[in-house]
């Protein structure tokens, strides 16, 4: 959790000291996660591999937006991840959905 608030921290440091807290309103930064979601699928646009810095650069990219969304919002990403695993875990039971992609209303 540590690592996390120092990255959220140097995110939020990063942004202020450039003034673009202005520009990071949640629904620019919602948009920004697609936007960059977006180039690291291009990434993968004509090969199912992809050069590895250009992939880590974009998504280095979405998870920046991500965290700096999260910390705008007031929400803890470990807390609100560990609450999405424990729903899935409810809708995909592994007896059920181990090794299949099918949707959990459909299992």
């Amino acid at each position: 959790m540590d690592k996390i608030n120092d990255l959220i921290n140097k995110i939020v440091s990063f942004s202020e000291e450039r003034d673009w807290d202005q520009f990071h309103s949640p629904e620019n930064l919602a948009k920004s996660i697609a936007i960059e979601a977006g180039e690291l699928l291009e990434c993968y646009q004509w090969n199912t591999e992809a050069d590895l810095s250009s992939v880590e650069e974009e998504l280095a990219d979405v998870l920046n937006y991500a965290l700096l969304l999260a910390y705008k919002l007031n929400l803890d990403p470990v807390e609100i991840v560990e609450k999405k695993l424990q729903i899935s875990s409810q809708k995909y039971p592994v007896d059920k959905s181990k090794g299949r992609s099918t949707k959990y209303d459909k299992l």
